[in-house]
C-alpha cells in the first residue's frame, strides 16, 4: 500500500502536445468525462459517477507511468476511452471519441495557419489573430501564441500603474487580473490595443476625429494627420462643414472653391493607398451639416457604389431641421465662411432624399447633432462636430478614444437550472475594465501632440458590450420583446453606474480628468448638469460594433441580433465550412433536435422560423436580424442609448422588399426615442456585400473542385474577409 502511494505521488506531470510539462490534474479528467456523459445522456449525467470513473483512469495511469515515464495528453485520453468502454459507458465513449476527433481537426487547421493555440480559442478566432494581431517575424511567420499575445497586452497596460507609485508586486497582480480578464473572454479592448501594445507602433486607440479647416493648409494638414493615424491602426472621422460651398469665390486665388465633396474624394484616394498598420483597411466617417449649402450633393455622394468606398457618411441634423420636417417648412442654408444665409430649402424635400438614398444603399446615415452636444461633457472646450467611422464615438476635434467591450454571454450564472445575469461578476469585470482602459491612455503612443493633449485632458473611455444576442438566447428571451428592452436598460444602467463608481475610485488615487473644471460634472460650472461626481474619465460608456472582438470571444457582435443561425464560410483553399451559432448549437443538442443535416438546411435561409422539427418555443427565442422588424431594432438601440455616455453603433436591418416609407418611420422613431444617430441597411441594396443569402459570389478560381462538406445550394455565404460587425462595411 505504501509502495503504491509513493508511486502515485511520483506521477505528477503530463506532457502537452508541444512538449512542455504541466502539473497532472485529476479534476480535468473528471470534467472531460462529465462533458462526455452530458453529451450522451444529457440531464442524467452525475458528477459522482464521473469522479468514480476518473479514479479508475487515474489508477491506470499510475500503474502504467512513472516520474521517469511521463504520460502524454494522448496517453491519458486513450486510457479514458478504454475505461469508458470497459465500464459500460459506450455512448459516453462515443461522444468522447467524436470530441477528440473534432479537436484534432481544429488543431490541424490551426497548425496550417502557423498558430499554436494555447488558449483553446475557436478556429475563427485563431484566423483573426493570425491575420491581424499575433506578432510576426520579417518573413511573416507568426512568432507568438494567443496566450503570449494576451500576456504582452496585459503586461504593457498594467505597467501604467507604476506612474502612480504602485509597488512592483501590485503591478504584477494587476497584470494577472488583466490577463485573466482577456483570456476568460470577459472583456477585450479594441483592435489597436492588440496590435500596438508592447510594440514599436504603440498606438492603442481606435477612434480619432480631425478638424478640416477652410484652407488648403488646413485641408492637407488633416490629410497628413489621417495618414499617420491610419498607419498606426486608427480610424478617422471628419466634419467637412467648415469648408465653403462649391463655386464660392476664393479671394486669394481669384478662383472658385470646389466644395466639401470634392475634397472628400482626395481623402478617400489617400486612404486607399494606406494599409492600416498592415492589419486592417483604413476607415473614415464623413459628416456634413444639413444646413450646409452643398448638402444635396453630399446626400447623393455615394449613390454610385464605386465612390468614397473608404467612407461612411452621415448628415448632421439639427433639432431646428427636424421641426421644419415635421411642419413641412423651409429652412436656411448657411455659408460657413461668413455664417450668412445664402438660400432656403424645403426640409421635407431634403429629408425625403436622405431617406431615399439610405433605402437605396444604406448611405447616408443620420447624426442628431444637437442631441450629441447636449451630452458633450466638456462644452467649454468646444462643440462636437463628428464621430468615428461607425458612429458610436462622438469626439471633439483632435480627440481620440480607446474602446473595449464586455462579453455579456459570459456574465451569466445558473440558478435552479436557469440562466440569469451574474451581477457580482459583471461589477468586478466593469471595474477591472475601467482600470484597464484608463491605463491605456497613459501608455499609448499618440500620433500627434495635439491629440495627446486633448485625450489626456478629457481621458474619455468607451466601455461597451458584445454577446447581447447570445445572452438573450441563453436567458430564453426573444430579442424583439418588451422583456428584452427592459433587461437591456437594466444591464447598461448597471454598467454605466458601476463604470462611474470605478472612475470615481480611480480619481481619488489619480485625480479627475484635467478638464474637469467647467465640465458638466463641475458644480461651479455654468454647464453643470446635476451629476456631482469627481470622475477620472469624461465619458465611460460606448456601444461599438465589435467585429473582430466578437469573433475572438466567439459571441454575437455588439448589441446586434445574430445575423444567421447557420451559414457557410468560405475559407482558405476554397474550403467551405458549415458554421452554427454556438449557443444555438448547445440549445439544439440539449433539446434533442440537433443534426448536421438540419443545420445545413437552416444555412439555406439563416433563420429557423420556417424549419420543421424545431420546437416553437425555440423559434420564438432564437430569432435572427431579419426575423426582427426595424421598429424593434430601433427600440433596442434606444434602450442601450438611455444609459450610454457616448453613442451606440447599431445597424437597423430591413428586408429587401422594404419601402422608403419604412425607412422614414425608422428615422422618425430613432429621433423620438432619443437615439444619437441611426444607420439603416436594406438587404441586397449593394452590389457586393459581405454576408449573402441565396447567392454565391465566387471568382473563377473559386469554381475549382472544393474540399467541403456537401451543403445546400443557395446557402448563406460568408466571405473569407468578413470578421463580424456591420454587414455593409465589416467594421
Amino acid at each position: 500500500m505504501n509502495k503504491k502511494v509513493i508511486m502515485m505521488a511520483k506521477v505528477n506531470k503530463i506532457k502537452k502536445r508541444n512538449g512542455t510539462l504541466v502539473d497532472f490534474d485529476k479534476e480535468k479528467i473528471v470534467e472531460a468525462i462529465f462533458k462526455a456523459e452530458k453529451a450522451a445522456v444529457k440531464d442524467k449525467a452525475r458528477r459522482e459517477k464521473c469522479e468514480r470513473l476518473a479514479n479508475i483512469v487515474t489508477a491506470r495511469i499510475y500503474e502504467k507511468f512513472s516520474a521517469k515515464n511521463i504520460p502524454s495528453v494522448e496517453d491519458i485520453q486513450d486510457i479514458v476511452e478504454k475505461v469508458l468502454m470497459e465500464e459500460g459507458h459506450s455512448e459516453a465513449a462515443k461522444a468522447y471519441i467524436l470530441y477528440r476527433h473534432e479537436r484534432s481537426k481544429l488543431r490541424k487547421a490551426k497548425a496550417m495557419m502557423g498558430v499554436e493555440d494555447d488558449i483553446k480559442l475557436s478556429l475563427n478566432a485563431i484566423k483573426v489573430l493570425e491575420r491581424r494581431y499575433l506578432l510576426k517575424d520579417n518573413e511573416g511567420k507568426v512568432i507568438e501564441t494567443p496566450g503570449q499575445m494576451f500576456r504582452r497586452v496585459a503586461k504593457h497596460i498594467a505597467s501604467a500603474d507604476k506612474k502612480y507609485g504602485v509597488n512592483p508586486e501590485k503591478v504584477k497582480d494587476t497584470e494577472e487580473k488583466f490577463y485573466e480578464l482577456m483570456t476568460k473572454l470577459y472583456f477585450l479592448p479594441n483592435s489597436p490595443t492588440f496590435t500596438g501594445a508592447g510594440t514599436k507602433v504603440g498606438q492603442l486607440a481606435a477612434c480619432f476625429v480631425l478638424p478640416v479647416e477652410d484652407s488648403m493648409e488646413g485641408i492637407f494638414d488633416a490629410l497628413k494627420y489621417t495618414a499617420l493615424i491610419h498607419k498606426s491602426g486608427g480610424g478617422t472621422g471628419f466634419s467637412f462643414s467648415r469648408l465653403r460651398p462649391r463655386n464660392d469665390r476664393v479671394l486669394s486665388t481669384k478662383g472658385v472653391a470646389s466644395g466639401p465633396v470634392s475634397f472628400m474624394t482626395v481623402f478617400d484616394t489617400a486612404t486607399e493607398t494606406i494599409k492600416q498598420g498592415g492589419t486592417r483597411r483604413g476607415a473614415n466617417m464623413g459628416i456634413l451639416r444639413v444646413d450646409h449649402p452643398d448638402i444635396m450633393e453630399f446626400i447623393v455622394a455615394k449613390e454610385k457604389t464605386n465612390k468614397l468606398n473608404n467612407f461612411n457618411i452621415s448628415v448632421a441634423i439639427t433639432d431646428e431641421f427636424m421641426e421644419a420636417v415635421q411642419k413641412n417648412k423651409n429652412y436656411e442654408l448657411i455659408n460657413p465662411k461668413n455664417n450668412k444665409v445664402v438660400a432656403e430649402l424645403n426640409a421635407r424635400r431634403v429629408f425625403n432624399l436622405i431617406v431615399t438614398m439610405a433605402w437605396k444603399n444604406g448611405e447616408p446615415g443620420i447624426l442628431f447633432l444637437d442631441r450629441v452636444n447636449e451630452d458633450n461633457p466638456t462644452p467649454a472646450i468646444g462643440k462636437i462636430e463628428s464621430t468615428n467611422p461607425c458612429g458610436e464615438q462622438p469626439l471633439l476635434p483632435y480627440e481620440s478614444c480607446n474602446l473595449g467591450s464586455i462579453n455579456l454571454s459570459r456574465m451569466l450564472k445558473k440558478n435552479n437550472g436557469k440562466y440569469e445575469f451574474d451581477y457580482d461578476l459583471l461589477k468586478e469585470t466593469v471595474h477591472a475594465a475601467v482600470h484597464f482602459m484608463d491605463n491605456v491612455i497613459d501608455v499609448n503612443k499618440y500620433p500627434l501632440k495635439k491629440i495627446e493633449q486633448m485625450v489626456k485632458g478629457n481621458r474619455k473611455i468607451g466601455l461597451g458590450v458584445m454577446g447581447w444576442a447570445d445572452a438573450l438566447y441563453l436567458l430564453g428571451i426573444p430579442y424583439n420583446s418588451e422583456k428584452a428592452l427592459t433587461l437591456a436598460e437594466e444591464v447598461i444602467k448597471f454598467i454605466h453606474d458601476e463604470g462611474r463608481k470605478a472612475s470615481v475610485e480611480l480619481a481619488k488615487k489619480r485625480g479627475t480628468f484635467p478638464n474637469f473644471k467647467d465640465s458638466i460634472y463641475d458644480k461651479k460650472s455654468k454647464y453643470f448638469k446635476g451629476v456631482d461626481m469627481k470622475l477620472r474619465n469624461a465619458t465611460i460608456t460606448t456601444i461599438a460594433p465589435t467585429g473582430t472582438l466578437s469573433i475572438m470571444a466567439n459571441c454575437s457582435s455588439g448589441i446586434e441580433p445574430v445575423f444567421a443561425i447557420s451559414y457557410i464560410r468560405n475559407i482558405m483553399d476554397n474550403t467551405e465550412l458549415l458554421e452554427v451559432n454556438p449557443v444555438f448549437k448547445n440549445i439544439a443538442k440539449k433539446e434533442g433536435f440537433y443534426s448536421d443535416e438540419l443545420m445545413k438546411k437552416i444555412a439555406k435561409k439563416g433563420s429557423i422560423q420556417h424549419i420543421e422539427g424545431i420546437p416553437e418555443k425555440i423559434k420564438k427565442i432564437c430569432v435572427i436580424a431579419h426575423d426582427i422588424s426595424p421598429e424593434w431594432h430601433v427600440k433596442m438601440q434606444a434602450a442601450f442609448q438611455k444609459y450610454t455616455d457616448n453613442a451606440v453603433s447599431k445597424t437597423v436591418n430591413f428586408p429587401s422588399y422594404a419601402t422608403t416609407q419604412d425607412v422614414e418611420k425608422a428615422f422618425m422613431l430613432a429621433y423620438k426615442l432619443g437615439c444619437k444617430g441611426i444607420t439603416v441597411y436594406r438587404y441586397g441594396s449593394r452590389e457586393r456585400q459581405i454576408l449573402n443569402i441565396e447567392q454565391v459570389n465566387r471568382s473563377e478560381a473559386g469554381k475549382k473542385e472544393v474540399k467541403k462538406e456537401k451543403v445546400p445550394k443557395g446557402s448563406i455565404k460568408v466571405s473569407s474577409e468578413y470578421v463580424g460587425g456591420c454587414p455593409k462595411c465589416n467594421l
